[in-house]
């Protein structure tokens, strides 16, 4: 199992280059950066090939380790681009790649395989079975999902054998990440593809108002700092890649005060950016209405304030690499010899003889040896052999300034990693089949209709098996919650366990975690896993499965390409969720106890989210459904899934009749993003 022996890692954001040197002056050991593609914060200034270059040779010769995030999901079209991307990240010596999507991680495997991948926040893990099915994919770290509490943290990290990851500071997503489809299905721009508009922080508003009741204030769980280490969590994650160098040097500096003990201003941090203050809601858990805010005129005004003095936590080199000195004297000259612990030395002489001395030189020698600021470096020893003459304290200084630099560019050489380009599989085209066949996934038991044997076969939760009459169970696959906070985990095993041998057709997989938990059992895969390409099709058929969803995001003329070897599923009617949360938007207007756990919101342009609460989270539901019913012939998948959400089951009923008809939506209507062009 997993055991830090390293001190907790502060890992901050950079946007550019000028948000790199910022977190590297302030303190930072790693920062996290993306590419000008695949990155999931796409507006951010990001870098190319040459400038990561340059931001790997900067951090290496400083002792800092650079990431780089190539976190979004990739159509098919686009891994060539993923190969050149990983050339890119293999060239500059990065020391590890972020990833949500499995077909990056397929690619490193292939072409780089001494490249560290890390599991992007993006792909959802939030509980210890989740963890460990990563280091079985040969994943070094895990990136958590924001939303745990400390005690959920210590129990994944005290349990796995890989690295482990979490937030600390910075923006909260009301989503869990990876699994928000808002922005996608009401403005076009796919968060799983660095495109999110944020329509979380406009009016969506419990009550009517027009609030913001999906607006969550940012975390800041920096006074939280020693109980994460202490919990075993490797590394302390600043979100931050839109913001500037003075938001991430105050963020560093807080981090690095609070883990040495020491206190720190956390009306600093509030003042450079907040809405309405912070939260810590989720680690502490004490996930209720307190959590929300806004940004104000007030909280900008206090920016602009503060700006000016932060930028001094960055103006100088932070002396954080320790240089063993070793002068060697002889009547000819000096030698002066650098070390710094990692093998790499540099030697200068001096460009005199030195003169006899009066009295002993040691002291003067050794003073001007250390005055090593504005340089990466400092004196850790020195060692003097022979006796040493006198020459003039600018010789001194000359000798120590350029055997540093010597030692700073050997320090900063590029260590690329081997990679070694490969074809990528041939492309295959998904033939249309002539009737598609539908699958109904029902919410509760109650809403299916006595319709529902003119469907190929049913999903249900897997919660409800006990509802499933023992003749259906047969064509009945047992869906497995796309979350599993807290105990949720243990009581998903158990239901698996109660269930596996009761005849059902299988089991639908909607998280990384559920490969472990129904390990050897029939399993197929929902929407939840992110499908986007051929490549981590293929990889989630050899983990097992049967048939997969793909992500409704995928345009069909992009879906053609996507053909695994198993079937491929498509939503063609549903309610799509639009998002999945563990805080409650309902919580700002009222408390679970006198809560019937549904509700809705209502946007600025007055249309009702249906809202709906059970096993520990929420769904915000888009008011408009999908619908393809009177486009036969037109899915590129093996299978149609009708998605029953919201529905009574009379009103499933009509939707089955009016799907096998091929009859028109008699109301308002959407064809999600399947007919509009790749983003």
């Amino acid at each position: 199992m997993s055991r830090n022996t390293e001190p907790m890692e502060i890992l901050a954001p950079a946007g550019n280059m000028d948000a790199l040197k910022a977190a590297v002056f302030s303190g930072a050991n790693a920062v996290y950066l993306g590419l000008k593609r695949f990155s999931a914060r796409r507006t951010a200034g990001n870098f190319d090939a040459d400038e990561l270059c340059e931001a790997v040779s900067f951090c290496h010769g400083r002792g800092v380790k650079v990431y780089v995030a190539i976190n979004t999901t990739a159509h098919p079209a686009e891994l060539e681009g993923l190969c050149d991307a990983l050339a890119d990240v293999c060239a500059a010596g990065a020391d590890a790649v972020i990833l949500q999507d499995l077909a990056v991680a397929a690619l490193a495997r292939r072409m780089a395989p001494d490249l560290p991948i890390h599991g992007s926040t993006q792909m959802s893990v939030h509980t210890l079975a989740g963890a460990l099915e990563l280091a079985k994919l040969g994943f070094s770290r895990v990136i958590l999902a924001r939303e745990l509490s400390l005690a959920e943290i210590e129990h994944i990290a005290k349990n796995c054998p890989i690295e482990v990851e979490v937030f600390v500071h910075g923006a909260l997503c009301m989503s869990v990440s990876g699994q928000c489809y808002m922005s996608a299905f009401l403005g076009g721009r796919s968060g799983n593809r660095g495109g999110c508009a944020g329509p979380c922080r406009l009016p969506f508003a419990a009550d009517g108002s027009g609030a913001c009741h999906l607006s969550l204030k940012d975390l800041s769980a920096v006074g939280s700092l020693p109980a994460l280490a202490a919990a075993g969590v490797t590394s302390a994650k600043i979100e931050g890649r839109l913001r500037g160098p003075e938001y991430v040097a105050a963020a560093v500096d807080a981090c690095r005060h609070s883990l040495a003990g020491e206190a720190y201003d956390e009306r600093v941090l509030q003042n450079v950016f907040s809405r309405s203050g912070f939260t810590n809601g989720y680690i502490e858990g004490k996930i209720n209405g307190s959590m929300f805010g806004v940004r104000t005129a007030e909280d900008s005004a206090a920016s602009k304030a503060v700006m000016p003095a932060l930028r001094e936590l960055y103006r100088r080199e932070m002396p954080r690499v320790p240089v063993r000195f070793a002068l060697h004297c002889e009547d000819e000259g000096c030698k002066l010899t650098a070390a710094d612990g990692e093998g790499n030395t540099a030697i200068v002489y001096s460009q005199s003889a030195p003169q006899k001395a009066e009295k002993d030189q040691r002291g003067a020698i050794e003073r001007a040896l250390g005055k090593t600021g504005g340089t990466p470096f400092y004196l850790e020893s020195l060692t003097v052999e022979g006796e040493p003459g006198y020459l003039p304290g600018s010789e001194w200084n000359e000798m120590r300034r350029s055997v540093l630099e010597s030692l700073l560019k050997k320090r900063s050489a590029l260590r690329p990693w081997t990679f070694n380009r490969l074809p990528l599989p041939a492309a295959q085209r998904h033939a249309l089949p002539a009737k598609l066949p539908l699958w109904g996934r029902f919410e509760h038991w109650e809403q299916v209709p006595e319709n529902v044997d003119s469907l190929t076969g049913l999903i249900v939760p897997v919660f409800e098996a006990d509802q499933v009459p023992e003749a259906m169970r047969a064509k009945t696959l047992l869906e497995l919650p796309r979350a599993m906070f807290g105990a949720m985990e243990g009581a998903v095993a158990k239901a698996i366990e109660a269930t596996k041998t009761m005849g059902f057709a299988g089991y639908l997989a909607q998280n990384i975690a559920h490969f472990k938990l129904a390990e050897g059992l029939p399993l197929y895969g929902g929407f939840g896993l992110n499908i986007t390409n051929p490549l981590a099709a293929a990889t989630y058929r050899d983990l097992g499965l049967r048939a997969m969803t793909v992500l409704p995001e995928v345009p069909f003329h992009e879906m053609t390409a996507i053909a695994p070897g198993v079937p491929t599923w498509a939503l063609v009617y549903g309610h799509m969720p639009l998002m999945l949360t563990r805080a409650c938007p309902l919580q700002n207007v009222t408390d679970c106890a006198h809560c019937d756990k549904k509700g809705e919101l209502t946007d600025r342009k007055n249309k009702h989210f249906p809202v709906r609460c059970g096993g520990g989270v929420r769904q915000v539901y888009n008011p408009v459904p999908l619908y393809l019913g009177d486009r036969p012939g037109e899915v590129p998948a093996d299978a149609g899934v009708l998605l029953f959400t919201i529905e009574s089951k009379e009103q499933a009923a009509k939707v089955i009749d009016r799907y096998r008809k091929g009859e028109p939506w008699p109301g308002e209507f959407t064809r999600g993003l399947y007919y509009k062009p790749a983003q």
